[in-house]
């Protein structure tokens, strides 16, 4: 065991930095192809570096991966948290943590494919932003004399479009504005047809569109630069993509969708002999009105000039004039009656300012306060007459109650002494007591000699 641990000058001893390159090497070598990876995105992250750090994962396993700026760039959709993908890319060992890494060059969604989702998205964050609202579309021209058209200048939109405008309106006149409408900068040369035809060659409305195809081929219409390029313009755009059953960004911010070019042609121009004949049919039809307001005119002439007031103007102005004598009487015997109303107001304010003068009143008050005054006498002789009567009858009747007048008639009244209590039986006495004795002329203090019960 201790021969084990002796130093072998042969053994290779590697730093942490070392052995973590030499992995990387390894790994680098076994997979230096392209490989793919189906996964599950978490904990997707993008800081201020614009690279996309994320997690691929499934039941068992997860891997750590990375889009760096350049390859996020040209991702058709926006990757999300819980997305299913297959990531295209190469192993690679991230040397300062020790761990490996997929470094993700193309992303595809898993089932539905990139293009739809971008198609999504966009179109879900464009809504969102007020693009696709009704209340600013705007309405086409009635009779637009100009039209600019941006689109493949070899394609059989354009010759359709044209084919259809001549045959309808034949003298209006149409601008071409030619780009590319599929392929690599098709969207930029879109976007820039519609600025140069707001800004240098003004349109009454503009068509831009092109014939059917994949959706690739009509991907260059549901790039954001060409929406808002549609959004932005001050001239009303109608977008002709595709066929009926084909759908994209532009037709939604556009201010009317027009199923195929063909239709936008049928859209944008009035079929000129329909319209000769729609102002034909008007011209008659205002040649009859304007014959029938003549007529109608000429009877309500001939009904003036047959009215009195034109052939005898003279009896109309003696009519008023009677009128206003008749008026005139009214008002002077109005004004008599209320003349006469307001006289008699006032002699009946003046008898009531007579009765209400100072002078008449005190004679009124003083005469009532004699009045009053001698009434008072007479009330007040008759109350101490009616009281001396009661106060005779009382005196009478406490005279009649009074013991004095008992004592009067031989009564008397015996007192026990000196506690003055008043004897009612013998048996209050005993022989020696001393009592007072009340008689009605005045009293007697006697003694008892004998007590003499009464037999019963």
């Amino acid at each position: 065991m201790e021969n084990l641990l002796l130093p072998f000058p042969q053994r290779k001893i590697y730093t942490v930095s070392e052995l973590t390159q030499q992995i990387r090497e390894v790994l680098e070598e076994a997979f230096f192809q392209i490989i793919l990876v189906e996964g599950e995105i978490s904990n997707l992250r993008t800081p201020s570096s614009g690279h996309s750090y994320l997690t691929l994962k499934d039941e068992n396993s997860q891997l750590r991966a990375v889009i760096f700026k350049p390859q996020r760039l040209y991702l058709r959709f926006q990757p999300e948290d819980g997305m299913q993908v297959i990531a295209r890319g190469r192993l690679t060992v991230y040397e300062p943590r020790g761990e490996y890494q997929l470094v993700i060059e193309s992303l595809e969604p898993k089932g539905i494919g990139a293009l739809q989702i971008a198609f999504e998205q966009l179109k879900t964050r464009l809504a969102e932003e007020g693009l696709f609202d009704q209340s600013r579309k705007r309405p086409l021209p009635a009779f637009p004399q100009k039209i600019g058209i941006i689109t493949s200048p070899t394609g059989a939109a354009i010759r359709d479009m044209l084919q259809i405008i001549r045959r309808r309106f034949a003298n209006v006149h149409i601008l071409l504005y030619p780009v590319r409408v599929q392929g690599e900068g098709a969207a930029e040369e879109i976007a820039q047809g519609i600025e140069v035809f707001n800004t240098l060659y003004p349109c009454d409305v503009l068509i831009v569109g092109r014939g059917g195809g994949s959706l690739e081929d009509l991907w260059a219409f549901n790039e954001e630069r060409v929406a808002r390029a549609i959004f932005h313009s001050r001239i009303p755009v109608i977008s002709a993509v595709g066929h009926e059953i084909d759908y994209t960004i532009a037709d939604f911010v556009a201010d009317l969708r027009a199923p195929t070019p063909s239709a936008a042609a049928e859209l944008v121009v009035k079929n000129k002999a329909e319209i000769l004949q729609r102002i034909e049919t008007l011209q008659q039809r205002l040649f009859h009105a304007m014959q029938g307001k003549l007529a109608l005119l000429r009877r309500r002439l001939s009904h003036c000039t047959e009215r009195r007031v034109l052939t005898d103007p003279l009896n109309r102005v003696y009519t008023l004039q009677q009128r206003l004598d008749e008026l005139t009487m009214r008002m002077e015997r109005s004004m008599q009656r209320q003349l006469e109303q307001r006289e008699g107001r006032f002699l009946t304010l003046e008898r009531r300012l007579y009765l209400a003068n100072p002078r008449a009143r005190y004679r009124q008050q003083q005469e009532r306060l004699l009045r009053l005054q001698e009434q008072m006498v007479q009330g007040m002789r008759h109350r101490l007459h009616l009281l001396r009567q009661r106060l005779h009858g009382v005196i009478g009747k406490l005279d009649a109650l009074s013991p004095l007048a008992i004592l009067g008639r031989g009564y008397s009244i015996c007192r026990h002494l000196p506690s003055q209590e008043v004897i009612k039986s013998v048996t209050q006495l005993q022989a020696g007591d001393r009592i007072q004795v009340m008689l009605a002329d005045g009293e007697l203090r006697c003694g008892v000699e004998k007590v003499v019960e009464k037999e019963i």
